[in-house]
């Protein structure tokens, strides 16, 4: 095992969740300075119908707790970024080992997640300034163009891994490599998207921050274990900066991650994925996303086609254990530990192929 590898992936990620706790309070402050809350409940689904058991839920919390502190997860992530290269430049002999950014492994995940988080930010200060799309439906940035910004960055990913690294298969577990072609761009875009649809996951104290956790721990090892250290380095530190988040996140949470936190958590996850060559495993390792995206799905299908008859009591799933009398922190944790059966699987299946 690379030893300087492993101190150096560990000091980055120790440091960044030191960087991202100690200023966490300070952004705290500011966010309630600058009354970065919603200034109404959302009482409209995406399907236009009312959604009074999400009001009853939240209608006390989502007014009075801020968002926008995403913020605190690809600032550190970024500024850690610049530091190690600047420390890189003036003491080689010192710092080299700690530079993480080159352009095989993390120039496009760096790129991906501060263009989607930048994306999100603006969505986020529409909410709080009551701009935007109508507060009945969220408020921000209308979701359709939301999703055509991240298909913009879906396409520049692509172009990336198709046109600059020569790429064009994708593995599948024990058995082998499948050549794609010109259809590699449309199944990133797709991929991409795919997992941007999971945004809906943030929507309980600590839920997101501790699943994009766990899912970043375990690509972490998978890039580890493929030699990409740096890309090892940067999943690390992501993990990081999301524990020190979720320390201020846990029920109840002192503030929200918003929409700069999860668009780029989970469009950065779809460019990891392919990184790694392991994007046919994603439905174990962000099997939590997966389920929640299904249910959605699954319950705007029913009101369609049932004439307006639900699947579950409201969506997305983790609302339905909610409106069951269910804990908040009871369905956080329990979706916790679903992300960690399901992602360890993912990574056992990983290794077992590479035998």
């Amino acid at each position: 095992m690379p030893l300087l590898e492993v101190i150096a992936i560990l000091t980055l990620a120790t440091v960044a969740f030191l960087a991202a706790f100690f200023w966490a309070p300070f952004l705290e402050k500011a966010l309630i300075r600058w009354q970065c809350w919603k200034k109404e409940v959302r009482s409209v689904a995406p399907d236009g119908r009312a959604t009074p058991i999400f009001n009853a839920l939240h209608k006390d919390r989502e007014t009075k707790v801020p968002r926008m502190a995403g913020v605190l997860i690809w600032i550190t992530t970024l500024g850690l970024a610049i530091l190690v290269i600047i420390l890189d430049n003036v003491w080689p002999e010192y710092f080299h080992e700690f530079n993480f950014v080159n352009r095989s492994q993390t120039w496009i995940p760096i790129f991906t997640l501060v263009s989607a988080s930048l994306l999100g930010l603006f969505d986020d200060i529409f909410v709080v300034t009551k701009k935007g799309d109508s507060l009945a439906k969220g408020g921000g940035i209308k979701f359709r163009h939301r999703l055509l910004f991240v298909f913009l960055i879906s396409l520049v990913g692509a172009y990336w891994f198709y046109y600059k690294l020569g790429w064009d298969t994708i593995h599948m577990p024990f058995d082998g490599d499948l050549q794609l072609g010109i259809f590699y761009v449309i199944l990133f875009s797709l991929v991409m998207i795919g997992l941007f649809s999971g945004s809906v996951i943030d929507g309980l104290d600590g839920l997101a921050g501790g699943v994009f956790a766990i899912m970043f721990v375990i690509y972490s090892l998978i890039s580890f274990v493929r030699g990409q250290y740096d890309l090892s380095a940067f999943c690390a530190i992501l993990s990081g900066t999301l524990t020190a988040f979720l320390w201020f996140n846990i029920p109840p949470a002192r503030f929200y991650m918003g929409e700069t936190g999860i668009l780029g958590l989970t469009t950065t996850l779809a460019v990891v994925a392919f990184l790694t060559n392991t994007v046919l495993l994603l439905p174990f390792i962000a099997f939590v996303l997966f389920l929640e995206i299904g249910s959605v799905v699954i319950q705007l299908t029913s009101k369609k086609l049932r004439n307006g008859k639900k699947v579950f009591l409201v969506a997305p799933i983790h609302h339905h254990f909610e409106a069951k009398g269910w804990p908040s922190y009871q369905v956080t944790m329990r979706f916790w530990l679903i992300a960690g059966i399901t992602s360890v699987i993912g990574l056992i299946i990983f290794l077992i192929d590479r035998t």
